[in-house]
């Protein structure tokens, strides 16, 4: 009799960097320990794609695809709109690190406490599916930099686990005037940190890390700053897809 099949669930994922002596740092977050899954693990800020991801309303409160992000759009395939909205989400509601343009046409600072405070009082509802982002674009009056956040790879979650993703990895430049924090419900803690220093604690036992991501940082600590990974994640156009091993057919 052959085993149930586990569902795999659509999820996007944002590796965001920012500049810092002598490399790069990326921000990750805590998982709490009470998750179904990845708990107590450091992640990059992520989750599934829902279906009002995919909504075309969300067209005219974007900016991108570029013409050179063509390779990243076919990669993607014809559901590309809803993985880049819901990475932009995830990033927004799991690190409070919103990727937009406000009406001038720069990418949102927050630097301001009043500014920083009232973004803040979005984020619970939207995890809450109380508000969208599409609401919050609207009310804000922003433009989703769809145009710096590059897909980079795929990667599905193995048979046997409690739940199965298939993710799409991008890469974005993090806002340099964003703070970032964990939202306190799914995620406690938050650091930014360089690839190498998170897999020297890793290696420690000192910061958990799930084996897809422990296999991004490895290839991000081949970086030497933030410039070159950057202009990889623009410029690629060939795109890995890690699948898992299937076990033979049991009847």
């Amino acid at each position: 009799m052959s085993k149930p099949v586990q569902p795999i669930r659509p999820a996007a994922t944002v590796i965001l960097v920012r500049e810092s002596e002598p490399s790069f740092q990326i921000f990750m977050l805590k998982r709490t320990s009470n998750a179904a899954f990845a708990s107590g693990m450091f992640v990059f800020p992520g989750g599934r794609v829902d279906g009002d991801d995919h909504l075309h309303r969300y067209d005219q409160y974007r900016v991108g695809p570029s013409v050179a992000q063509a390779p990243q759009v076919e990669a993607l395939g014809y559901e590309w709109r809803g993985y880049w909205i819901a990475a932009l989400r995830e990033t927004f509601e799991e690190a409070g690190l919103m990727l937009a343009y406000d009406v001038s046409g720069e990418m949102v600072s927050l630097l301001s406490d009043a500014d920083y405070d009232r973004f803040q009082t979005y984020r619970e509802p939207l995890h809450q599916q109380k508000l969208s982002l599409l609401e919050i674009c609207q009310r804000e009056n922003l433009k989703l930099a769809v145009d710096r956040v590059h897909f980079y790879n795929r990667f599905i979650t193995p048979l046997g686990r409690p739940r199965r993703f298939d993710t799409r990895f991008f890469i974005a430049s993090a806002p340099e005037e964003q703070r970032g924090r964990h939202d306190e419900i799914e995620t406690v803690e938050s650091i930014w940190i360089t690839p190498q220093e998170a897999l020297n604690l890793h290696e420690k036992k000192e910061f958990g890390l799930m084996n897809v991501t422990r296999i991004q940082l490895e290839k991000l600590a081949l970086f030497p700053n933030k410039t070159e990974l950057i202009a990889m994640a623009e410029n690629q156009e060939e795109f890995l897809v890690r699948r898992p091993i299937l076990p033979p057919f049991e009847s």
